[in-house]
């Protein structure tokens, strides 16, 4: 597969602690990345991924510090290839509970709420993906069998208004939304970057993908990606 970006990919900096493993994973599988802090320089990329650990309060400060909530609202609205990672997908809502109820960007509507009593809190370790009928045949999710096992580390969920973009659920307490799907739209509650084989996948199918969505070929030309081998230290799955 020879997939084409125009130019490269932005992934936003506003000082997430999972950034490096990000990154390191999309160079794994080849993407061309540019890291990025500069809402103009997200404003031009073809695709854009927001990461995210911690809590939702200090996600929002950050990015309004930096002055980034309108250009990944505008970038959204703009119909890029997007994906939000872990606080990345929970910060699209419209507003969370964590630390006290706070708006966030409300590229989607929902509530981010914490998971229920009666299980260990927050979720730490692997669980398993359900499709449901949003995932479909979209190409984020190519290759990745149902009740493929994805690293979590959360306490916090979305409650999404808009069910049919839920595109997997995980059982944890209750069936949350762990990935979700509209459009150009794409955002996981899970870790791709610690995940393993599938989790590679998952983000060898983005660039892939963002490619597709590319208006005119460029200079960067994704290689032949293999993810039969995880990072050093990931599970194999």
């Amino acid at each position: 597969m020879n997939t084409q970006l125009e130019r490269p990919i932005a992934v936003i900096d506003y000082g997430a602690g999972n950034l490096r493993s990000v990154v390191r994973a999309l160079t794994h599988v080849g993407a061309p990345l540019h890291v990025t802090s500069n809402a103009a320089e997200v404003l031009t990329a073809p695709a854009v991924v927001l990461p995210g650990v911690g809590a939702t309060l200090d996600t929002m400060q950050s990015l309004e510090r930096l002055g980034l909530i309108e250009a990944i609202r505008t970038s959204v609205r703009a119909g890029k290839p997007f994906l939000g990672i872990c606080v990345g997908m929970q910060v699209l809502c419209e507003q969370s509970e964590e630390f006290g109820p706070h708006p966030c960007l409300g590229v989607v509507g929902g509530s981010v709420r914490r998971l229920p009593a009666g299980q260990k809190v927050p979720q730490i370790g692997w669980n398993q993906l359900h499709y449901t009928n949003a995932s479909g045949a979209h190409p984020l999710f190519a290759g990745i069998p149902e009740q493929s096992d994805f690293y979590f580390v959360h306490s916090y969920y979305c409650d999404l208004t808009d069910t049919h973009m839920i595109a997997t659920t995980t059982e944890y307490g209750l069936a949350f939304p762990s990935a979700l799907l509209r459009e150009n739209l794409a955002a996981v509650q899970f870790h791709p970057e610690k995940s393993g084989r599938w989790g590679l996948q998952l983000l060898a199918n983005f660039v892939a993908w963002a490619s597709s969505q590319s208006p005119s070929h460029g200079r960067y030309t994704l290689p032949e990606v293999s993810v039969e081998h995880p990072l050093p230290g990931d599970k194999s799955n």
